[in-house]
């Protein structure tokens, strides 16, 4: 394929970079931090944001993420690393309150800030680029990559290309054209965009099983009452279950479970995929006595206007704007009953999948696909026919399992790509920190 040529208006630099980065979420700007001492990586990384965001229509003020602070950007590749969250604390005087607290699980919007910190001292990141295409040149076997700007069109040329553009939110296949044209339905991505006119709208229903539900659900539970809203939760899971994170069970967030789920047929690892998804994407306890106590407290003198619906499947909302409404079909799971429910806004925490990003169209020839026509990862995080040029972050959740959009095993991922770009562990990777064995034993082997 011949290279892009700049339009008029447009810049392309001579400089041809080792990586180019598409996308700075947090693993990709995990990726930027770890290149950015090494002298013989030279790495550009483009987004189309005007600088570093982070979940922020889910930034409630008591909100943690669900992993320790040791899952950062860089420490469990390089614990001496100067953008590690121990040393946000130091830098902004808050190591010895943070030590205090006893807590190993950062709020959320510190997580956020830490992030927008370690953005800031980044040379090699550069906002409001829009990539669209990535094309492969194969005269000079390097990467085309172009993105539009407020200025006009920036080509950067790069050997190797590490897509992290982040997941997308996700809405039921059976709810997406009910939905579409709704102005009272709000994904949680969008939840506190939206929350004070959700707390007005007279009825609320929240749709999801994990995390966010849960949050959504409590931070309106806490302030329905004082605003009149009847609210109501309903999950297709047969419970409001939570996540599990016992130690053993923790251990399959590791490089030996990865090898083995890497290793099965695609048919058992989507099946295992979609039995897993409790591992990760359930409730925290604390999240879930958290509800259990406000509804305790709130419900001591006066009846709460509140329902709680498990192992029920909204299998329509069609919006009825004569009535205001979204006219929500409900199908138990187990009983096989059916029921309406009208509720004023809807709020759809269901969670996010990969995004299928149109700029590889020019290189889909160098692509490889599964059966689904899904990414084919392989085990190194690469998707192309050349050997190791192109990589994937964060969008291999059906190839690599549960490892996949784990924080903690970010930075694991980058220490791997950046062994295949460069020939060597710079960063050494831990192949074994499991006890157990996820396969049978050969002979060959000896337990810890």
């Amino acid at each position: 394929m011949s290279t892009a040529r700049p339009t008029p208006g447009s810049t392309a630099s001579e400089t041809v970079h080792d990586v180019v980065g598409v996308g700075i979420g947090p693993f990709n700007l995990g990726m930027a931090c770890l290149a950015h001492p090494l002298d013989d990586v030279d790495a550009v990384f483009l987004d189309a944001r005007d600088g570093f965001t982070w979940h922020h229509g889910m930034m409630l003020p008591e909100a943690t993420i669900q992993v320790p602070f040791l899952a950062d950007l860089v420490t469990m590749a390089d614990p001496t690393s100067e953008f590690s969250f121990l040393n946000w604390l130091k830098e902004t005087g808050r190591l010895y309150p943070f030590y205090i607290r006893e807590d190993f699980h950062p709020l959320r919007s510190e997580y956020d800030a830490y992030c927008r910190w370690a953005a800031e001292q980044l040379p090699t990141l550069r906002w409001g680029r829009q990539v669209e295409s990535v094309e492969h040149d194969a005269a000079s076997d390097t990467f085309v990559v172009t993105a539009v700007t407020a200025e006009g069109v920036e080509v950067h040329r790069g050997r190797n290309v590490v897509m992290g553009i982040g997941t997308a939110p996700q809405v039921p296949a059976l709810l997406r054209e009910d939905v579409a044209d709704s102005p009272q339905a709000t994904h949680s991505a969008d939840y506190l965009h939206r929350r004070e006119e959700i707390l007005t709208a007279g009825s609320a229903t929240v749709v999801g099983s994990g995390q966010s539900a849960a949050e959504i659900f409590l931070d309106l539970l806490e302030a329905h009452r004082d605003h009149g809203l009847r609210l109501d939760w309903i999950t297709r899971s047969p419970r409001f279950f939570s996540m599990e994170d016992t130690r053993l069970t923790l251990e399959m967030t590791s490089p030996e479970y990865t090898d083995h789920f890497h290793g099965l047929p695609e048919q058992t690892r989507d099946r295992l995929t979609r039995e897993q998804r409790g591992l990760y994407k359930g409730i925290s306890t604390a999240t879930i006595d958290r509800i259990h106590d406000t509804l305790y407290r709130l419900s001591a003198h006066q009846p709460l206007d509140v329902g709680m619906l498990t192992d029920t499947e909204v299998t329509a909302a069609p919006w009825d704007p004569a009535s205001g409404t979204h006219r929500l079909r409900l199908q138990h799971r187990q009983l096989g009953d059916q029921a309406e429910h009208r509720t004023e806004h809807l709020i759809l925490a269901t969670g996010y999948e990969p995004r299928e990003p149109a700029f590889l169209a020019p290189v889909e020839h160098l692509i490889h696909r599964d059966s689904a026509g899904r990414l084919a990862v392989g085990r190194d995080y690469r998707i192309d026919t050349l050997g190791g040029r192109i990589f994937v972050q964060n969008a291999e959740e059906h190839t690599h399992g549960l490892t996949a959009p784990d924080l903690g095993m970010g930075a694991w991922r980058n220490a791997s790509i950046l062994a295949s770009l460069t020939g060597e562990e710079i960063y050494p990777l831990e192949r074994r920190i499991a006890f157990q064995q996820f396969g049978l034993p050969t002979t060959a082997e000896v337990p810890r």
